[in-house]
């Protein structure tokens, strides 16, 4: 990734020149960035829950903080990002997840009943030896997806079975499959699913067999000790797969990461770790809260699922004025039962809402799992448990240095210092708010822009939308210079037309799709460098002055300014 710096700087150089010659580049928003050294200036930086800095500064260099303050030299080279009023945080981390890994093909399952007692490892789902380092997919949607939420690493795990195999702490970019990698082999990843139609098939079967692998693992371990330390007079060890597996479970050099949903699964996974000794964690959990004592009792880390069940609280309704005198009739029995099941209904489901509240209170250490939660419902059922009982910071805490610590990582990542890695977020307010849209996530330094969400422009005092015509001298600032040139904007609201000049090959060039919201005009046009090039341009006019952005899909935003010429 590093290597190609070089390159992409003389093509932004070129592009710098006047406006930009992107020929033969995609536009895409994940296309790698023109250079490696960023700057995000005047921002609100919030370090870690409750450590915060004003009007501060990053620096990134080759993929490092390489300094945070509020008073730092910025390197004339680097690319700007200015985020005023903007808020930067450390990127999150899944404490558990699939993001990334490919679901293995679905086999044809053989109907045989003389192996339905004893089958083989791989149809029993027993696949310690599997690793999700193998498994890895960087074009999988789920990368870009939950990236675009904020998060950048994250503890992946296999698919399917009672043993799919090891986690690795990934990145959710890159410039390959491995280049995702930052820790492997981090835990041994275990389920209480049963396989379909074979031994074991039930919980209690799927618990039964994880003993007997278990104290399997640990005999043959202490065995292949003792033949390696003196073999005379041994049979020599036989081999097996996926004993060896476990022999790094089986002397605490590895944790077991258990997915346990309910409250029963969480208690049988505790009995199950009691009876044998392994070190864990729990995932996924969705009903933990009548099993914070026993989880408490363990000090085992905990990941707590925001896949959560849909809850409205409803409304009283209110009486109508003309109503308001008439006697209401007493509630029917059936009635009676009907809203009694409601009201427990309610009562369970907000448990699913108040129960990160519950392990923070009680001081249970926990982070976030994203096993199951949809992407597109996670910001949402974040904030419906902020709202019950979680505080933002240690909301924060559970997406950031919780889990960096739970998985080893805090010397690299989970908050914003120097030397760390360069995971960040920015966005336009703070986080933990209902209007908050994600600008900018760096992930081992790589930029990634998304688009912000439109927010209503202010209108001019009669209501209407703008005049724009006219003829406006406009610059555009980049990393490298200024560019500049004429904006010729002809008609009235609604029916405008007009050229934009451009200083790389003065050429002037035909505006498309005019918009007037308010103060804001917007339009596009086509750059032809042999290839033509979109160019979007956000006006927001006030008087004989204008601010806005000339952005590129690929590229990313950059500022531009400037003022209307007066009538002769």
């Amino acid at each position: 990734m590093r290597k190609r710096d070089s390159l992409f700087r003389s093509v932004i150089l070129i592009m710098l020149t006047g406006l930009m010659p992107l020929i033969g580049w995609s536009q895409d928003s994940d296309l790698k960035p023109v250079t490696s050294k960023y700057v995000i200036k005047n921002a609100t930086i919030v370090q870690a829950p409750g450590k915060t800095i004003q009007y501060g500064t990053i620096l990134i260099e080759n993929g490092i903080i390489k300094a945070v303050g509020s008073n730092i030299t910025i390197p004339a080279d680097a690319w700007i990002v200015d985020a005023d009023s903007m808020f930067v945080y450390a990127g999150f981390i899944s404490g558990l997840s699939n993001i990334g890994v490919k679901k293995p093909e679905e086999s044809e399952e053989r109907d045989d009943r003389k192996l339905t007692g004893n089958p083989s490892n791989e149809r029993a789902g027993i696949t310690p030896g599997n690793s999700a380092r193998e498994m890895l997919n960087l074009s999988d949607k789920s990368v870009g997806d939950f990236r675009k939420l904020g998060f950048t690493a994250s503890h992946s795990v296999p698919h399917n079975g009672m043993l799919p195999g090891t986690g690795a702490v990934i990145l959710l970019g890159g410039d390959s499959n491995q280049d995702m990698v930052v820790k492997d082999q981090i835990s041994m990843y275990s389920q209480l699913s049963g396989a379909n139609g074979v031994y074991p098939n039930t919980v209690i079967g799927v618990m039964a067999k994880y003993r007997d692998l278990y104290r399997k693992a640990s005999q043959a371990k202490d065995y292949q000790s003792k033949y390696n330390s003196n073999p005379n007079g041994m049979e020599r060890p036989e081999p097996n797969l996926a004993l060896e597996a476990l022999y790094p479970v089986v002397s605490k050099q590895m944790t077991v990461a258990f997915k346990a949903e309910s409250v029963k699964d969480v208690m049988r996974v505790i009995a199950l770790q009691r009876d044998l000794g392994f070190n864990m964690m729990l995932g996924e959990v969705k009903q933990g809260w009548d099993a914070i004592p026993a989880i408490k009792a363990t000090g085992a880390p905990v990941f707590l699922s925001l896949d959560l069940p849909e809850w409205k609280e409803e409304e009283k309704a209110e009486k109508k004025d003309d109503e308001s005198d008439e006697k209401e009739s007493d509630p029917t029995e059936a009635e009676l039962e009907e809203q009694a099941l409601k009201e427990r209904q309610n009562t369970m489901i907000k448990n699913y809402y108040t129960q990160a509240g519950k392990f923070s209170s009680n001081g249970v250490k926990f982070g976030f799992s994203t096993m199951e939660v949809k992407s597109k419902d996670f910001r949402a059922n974040l904030l419906k448990v902020i709202e019950n009982g979680l505080s933002p910071d240690k909301a924060l805490a559970a997406l950031t240095t919780e889990p960096a610590n739970i998985l080893g990582l805090s010397s690299m990542m989970g908050t914003i210092e120097t030397g760390k890695m360069a995971n960040l977020i920015v966005s336009d307010t703070a986080y933990f708010t209902k209007d908050a849209s994600i600008r900018y996530v760096f992930v081992d330094g790589v930029k990634y822009e998304y688009e912000g969400k439109k927010k209503k422009k202010k209108k001019n005092g009669d209501g209407e939308g703008v005049d724009a015509a006219g003829v406006w001298n406009y610059t555009t600032e980049t990393p490298q210079g200024n560019g500049s040139g004429v904006i010729t904007i002809k008609g009235t609201p609604g029916d405008y037309s007009g050229t934009i000049s451009v200083s790389f090959n003065d050429s002037t060039n035909e505006i498309e799709n005019v918009e007037v919201d308010g103060n804001n005009v917007s339009f596009s046009f086509k750059l032809n460098m042999g290839e033509e090039i979109t160019v979007d341009i956000s006006m927001d006019i006030d008087g004989d002055a204008f601010e806005g952005t000339l952005s590129v899909a690929a590229f990313g935003s950059f500022p531009m300014e400037g003022s209307r010429e007066p009538n002769n």
